[in-house]
């Protein structure tokens, strides 16, 4: 952990939606070995593996092993789809992954808290806590989420700080996918905590992976749909790099 008083401008290279497969043996090694020539920090921003199976962590832990930056990381929604996202986070930590979520953590002077975030929808089309026990259900869980998020970036004391999360916390991001599938992207719950910190300067995300690069949260903070789907096209490589 590096001083909080540093105030050097850092390179930080995120990239989400990497869905490490077992048979993606060395897919990501190359990139990550780049990235450490080129960024001081990477973020992984969720989506991991392809079905949250420890075989797969595995052999993305095995390819991380090429990367000589400092990596954190979020999970997304496919780490959760074999039942076993606590497998998952050990194997990544054990290759020196920082997973983020109860604990924010400091780099080269930069704060950087997470979250996997939740869906639910976007403003006025929002959805609330009313009517059945499901809804309520789903509700808390976005709403824990937000919290989750919030308070890890409210321990942080840096001048700069980074959220990562898998879900949108703006709809600016998605746009470019079916309108009909927008609540299940992300949830402007995500962009209210981010809004409390005056020294959130950046944001990124995954999951939408025919969503939009760029975007503000309605305090202006900007946020950046990383899934490498999104920025492989417009960066002809599928990291972004970010200085902060």
């Amino acid at each position: 952990m590096s001083d909080p008083s540093t105030t050097e401008t850092i390179t930080v290279a995120a990239i989400g939606d990497l869905h490490v497969t077992e048979t993606c043996h060395n897919r990501y090694r190359e990139m990550f070995e780049a990235i450490s020539g080129a960024a001081d920090v990477l973020v992984l921003a969720g989506d991991l593996t392809n079905f949250g199976k420890a075989a797969e962590a595995e052999i993305l832990a095995e390819d991380l092993r090429a990367c000589t930056v400092p990596v954190v990381a979020v999970l997304g929604n496919h780490d959760y789809e074999a039942g076993e996202p606590d497998e998952v986070v050990r194997i990544l930590q054990a290759a020196g992954v920082t997973m983020l979520g109860e604990q924010a953590t400091v780099i080269e002077g930069v704060g950087f808290a997470g979250a996997k975030g939740f869906i639910g929808g976007f403003g006025r089309g929002e959805l609330g806590a009313f009517g059945e026990d499901a809804i309520k259900t789903f509700v808390d869980e976005a709403r824990n989420e937000a919290r989750l998020l919030e308070n890890a970036l409210r321990s942080l004391r840096t001048e700069r700080v980074v959220a990562v999360l898998h879900y949108a916390p703006i709809p600016e991001t998605v746009e470019g996918e079916p309108l009909e599938i927008y609540p299940f992207l992300g949830s402007s719950r995500l962009a209210h905590a981010i809004d409390r910190f005056d020294n959130v300067k950046a944001v990124v995300h995954g999951h939408a992976h025919r969503g939009a690069y760029s975007g503000h949260t309605p305090g202006g903070v900007p946020v950046f749909n990383c899934a490498q789907f999104v920025v492989e096209p417009a960066f002809g490589r599928p990291y972004a790099l970010l200085e902060i």
